[in-house]
């Protein structure tokens, strides 16, 4: 991480950005500014030695970093990623590569049960066990006309996306983790103060709360741990791909910037970490000074 002390409202590009627009899923190589996923500052302190994590959604943006830092830190990595991604996810297997790790990259829609039994099944056969899952795919998209405009193949496809694909890669991963495992969800601010032009999105993000905190709870006595980290405003591929006006975007947060991935990192790190044997079922918020409930 980071060593200088620095003020955190001025340690990242601040809006505003110049616009942009990209088709979904969006890639990191137009973004202006790139993204920091801590290729130049996270360093690593042997926290994750010789784990094995999946992390879903690790090729751009939050997964990328995480999955950079989980390397860094002695862990070998699966990523899951969208077809139309495949560039993006090379780089992050470069990245866990150039860190002496392993490295898997898996195309995988997360919206379907086989696919994901299936991503869990190549994860052990590499690995032989999983003992971090990071579900971090996510899908959303803008809609400031209302309700009215959040078409049923979109609503389906968020629902799919952010909370059958948890629910099917937690269900198939916990018989292949062992005591001292970690399960950490993405869920976000938009789960306490949903925008309306993110109402599907933003239903998800509280579900997902929800079903952290009772996994946590039923699988605790197997030695297991079950926790949430709650990004606010985050400068990944999604912004570009997803949001109408990307110029001011992060400058409602109290910090006056979006997050970089690698400033979410840390999170993960610490709740896969020996480090948080006594958090489960917490939501570690990370959301730029937005207070919430």
């Amino acid at each position: 991480m980071t060593e200088q002390q620095q003020d955190p409202t001025e340690q990242h590009p601040q809006p505003d950005f110049p616009d942009q627009e990209q088709p979904h899923p969006g890639w990191t190589g137009p973004m202006d500014p790139p993204p920091d996923h801590g290729e130049e500052s996270y360093r690593g302190s042997g926290r994750l030695t010789d784990r094995k994590a999946v992390i879903t959604g690790g090729d751009s943006g939050i997964g990328r970093a995480v999955a950079l830092a989980f390397a860094r830190e002695g862990a070998d990595v699966l990523i899951a990623h969208l077809e139309d991604e495949k560039d993006d996810a090379a780089e992050t297997v470069r990245l866990v590569e150039e860190a002496g790790r392993r490295a898997v990259a898996v195309s995988c829609d997360v919206r379907a049960e086989e696919n994901c039994r299936a991503l869990v099944d190549r994860a052990v056969d590499e690995f032989g066990r999983i003992d971090i899952l990071v579900n971090n795919a996510a899908y959303q998209m803008s809609q400031p006309e209302g309700i009215e405009a959040i078409s049923t193949e979109q609503f389906d496809r968020v629902m799919r996306t952010n909370l059958y694909g948890m629910f099917w890669l937690c269900k198939f991963a916990l018989p292949h983790m062992r005591e001292g495992g970690s399960i950490i969800n993405t869920t976000s601010v938009q789960a306490y103060k949903p925008s309306p032009h993110l109402l599907d999105y933003a239903t998800t993000k509280g579900a997902i709360v929800t079903f952290t905190q009772g996994l946590a709870q039923m699988v605790i006595e197997r030695g297991i741990r079950v926790n949430a980290v709650a990004p606010g405003p985050v400068w990944t591929p999604l912004i570009p791909a997803t949001m109408p006006d990307t110029q001011e975007f992060g400058k409602q947060a109290p910090i006056g910037r979006p997050a970089q991935p690698a400033e979410m990192a840390p999170a993960y790190v610490f709740l896969a970490s020996q480090e948080a044997s006594y958090i489960t079922g917490e939501i570690v918020n990370a959301t730029g000074g937005t207070p919430l409930p």
